[in-house]
Parts: structure tokens; C-alpha cells; sequence
């Protein structure tokens, strides 16, 4: 089964006055890494039960290795694995996972999250919001779970 038709142009990038989305690749792993692991604790809060990721000894390489897997699903058109930067790209955000759903109830699942530096400037809060009119607007979806969220 097709997450996606296959005639969909999938969104390259989406740029806010904040920051901007566009599709992570292993060439980010440092900044990844960083933002990951400076938020292990707010990302175990909010995902641990659904991910059970990141674990406490995740090292670089396997950062690496899920960034460069996140990247060839996003060129399979399999799953998109967006990466919330910076307007200057200097840091990484955080990020926007757009899933096929687990469930027949839904076509799609997506997940966010900004780094916990961010959280009480409510980066997250706008974050979802630009998000979820993301979805709605640019995606072929209908029925969407934001699992983690009281969406």
C-alpha cells in the first residue's frame, strides 16, 4: 500500500519568520546530536513509551546511522524526517516526522519536538501550530494522529 500518491510532490521545504523545515540528512548529525541529546529528558517525557528513543549511551555514529536511514526513507517516499532550523542554520531546532500511520484510523501520524532550550520561549507550542496547518494544507492527508499530543 502507497503511503503517499504517487503523483504527490512532496514539500521541500517550509519557512516561518522563526526557522524553517527542510528534509535532515546525515550532513546534520553534529547538530542532531547536539539537540538530541541536550533533550534526552524532554524527548523521553513526551515520546519514551511510543520511540524509547534516544537511549542514554546513543553515540554520534549511531546518530549518523539514523539520520542516513531518516534520509533514504524520506528519498523512498517512505517516511520524512524534517529538521527544524535555525533561520541561519547555525542550530538545529529540533524536528517534524511525517509517518505512515500503525493504525487503519488514521492515514498518517507526525511527531515534533524543539530542543528543551527552546521550550520556554513556547517555540514548540508554535511549532505545532505551523504544523498541523502544514498538514492540513500541504498534505494529501485526512485523518492525521499527532501521537504524543492532546491533538
Amino acid at each position: 500500500m502507497l503511503f503517499l500518491p504517487e503523483n504527490f510532490e512532496i514539500p521541500e521545504i517550509l519557512k516561518t519568520d522563526y526557522f524553517f523545515l527542510r528534509s535532515i540528512t546525515l550532513h546534520d548529525v553534529v547538530k542532531d546530536y547536539d539537540a538530541v541529546m541536550s533533550s534526552r529528558e524532554h524527548l523521553w517525557q513526551r515520546f519514551g513509551k511510543i520511540w524509547g528513543w534516544p537511549p542514554e549511551d546513543l553515540t554520534l555514529e549511531q546518530d549518523l546511522i539514523d539520520l542516513a536511514w531518516h534520509q533514504k526513507e524520506f528519498q523512498l517516499r517512505r517516511s520524512f524526517d524534517y529538521a527544524v532550523m535555525s533561520l541561519d542554520e547555525t542550530r538545529l531546532l529540533g524536528c517534524v516526522y511525517i509517518d505512515p500511520a500503525n493504525s487503519e484510523e488514521y492515514d498518517a501520524e507526525v511527531y515534533y519536538w524543539v530542543r528543551s532550550s527552546e521550550l520556554a520561549s513556547g517555540l514548540e507550542d508554535y511549532l505545532g501550530d505551523i504544523v498541523q496547518n502544514w498538514i492540513a494544507t500541504s498534505w494529501p492527508f485526512k485523518r492525521v494522529e499527532y501521537p504524543g499530543r492532546g491533538v
